[in-house]
């Protein structure tokens, strides 16, 4: 995906929107790469070859549910600026743009859940536009940096947002050189085309296959298939009622393989402050069966926010302990 023009901090306008060509460029890589995974279909797969898909997948699988989700978008735990930094390097391989829109964008997408202005609603425009539509069309290329004002202040973040593609183009052609046509099809093509579509069967599946275990103002389901294919994503109705956590499974019996992980690394120090729901909304699950989801739109709701100035950024020590917000719903 070509990269998105950044704002520099002291502009009131909003991030650039792509011209027409980048637009066709992102369009065109993407059709090259499912073409990739056709070719390495043809040619078979080696043991090593799967080896490699299932390793490239379940890392960056992590960096984006874990990384770019969970802490990016909701600041579920805290972590060292460096750890942050590879979080958001290893997400951008992942080809799903760069750290801080991916944050707009989510958070947009929860104060918007399942209305008119919800980036990618099935519920408002269908299954292929909220699997893959949103992603190419323009109009949700801009974002506010005052959407992401406590991720803005970071530099080398800005550098990434700005040049995501330079990873991606890294890792394609270091699976060139190392694997040639088959470590190009095989450990790149198929390995984030995989992730592709695993991540974005959260925005078009799970709000419509599954069960509500709350009762939300949208129509977010929980479903344990998808929860193995996303290392924990699947829980969608918990994160819809409570969006701040490590753990979106809430109870023993929904696997969260990202949330293990976080869990792991808290051991050794990496990350700490891992964010769990409070017991008052894990009685509420257990209550029994939620009330139908109804959604009723205001007009005001359909009104454009206003335009906001970036804020400044601010310099802090490399190794310095990250600040998180305050509990939120």
């Amino acid at each position: 995906m070509q990269a998105t023009r950044a704002q520099t901090p002291d502009s009131p306008l909003r991030c650039a929107r792509p011209s027409s060509w980048e637009r066709w460029f992102n369009v065109a890589g993407l059709a090259a790469m499912h073409f990739g995974v056709v070719l390495a279909l043809w040619m078979g797969a080696r043991t090593i070859d799967v080896a490699i898909v299932a390793g490239l997948y379940l890392v960056r699988m992590f960096a984006i549910t874990a990384g770019y989700h969970r802490y990016f978008a909701h600041r579920a735990f805290k972590t060292s600026r460096v750890f942050q930094f590879l979080l958001a390097l290893i997400g951008t391989t992942a080809t799903q743009k760069g750290p801080l829109w991916w944050a707009a964008i989510h958070r947009r997408h929860h104060r918007e859940s399942d209305t008119p202005r919800d980036v990618h609603s099935p519920v408002q425009r269908g299954f292929w536009w909220s699997h893959m539509g949103w992603i190419l069309a323009n109009e949700h290329e801009e974002y506010e940096p005052s959407e992401v004002k406590d991720l803005w202040k970071y530099p080398e973040l800005r550098w990434l947002d700005r040049w995501h593609v330079v990873p991606v183009l890294a890792l394609l052609l270091g699976t060139l050189f190392i694997g040639g046509l088959r470590g190009l099809t095989w450990w790149y093509c198929v390995s984030t085309v995989l992730v592709m579509h695993g991540t974005f069967t959260i925005n078009s599946l799970s709000h419509v296959w599954g069960h509500r275990r709350f009762a939300t103002s949208d129509d977010s389901r929980n479903n344990p298939v998808l929860a193995l294919i996303t290392l924990g994503e699947g829980w969608h109705n918990n994160h819809h009622r409570y969006m701040h956590t490590a753990n979106q499974g809430f109870y023993w019996w929904q696997v969260d393989i990202s949330y293990y992980a976080l869990k792991a690394l808290s051991w050794v120090g990496v990350t700490w402050d891992l964010r769990k729901p409070p017991q008052r909304v894990l009685d509420e699950g257990r209550r029994g069966k939620p009330a139908p989801f109804v959604r009723v739109v205001a007009a005001d709701e359909l009104r454009a926010e206003p335009r906001s100035a970036a804020p400044e950024p601010k310099r802090e020590p490399l190794l310095a302990p990250l600040p998180q917000p305050a509990d939120a719903e």
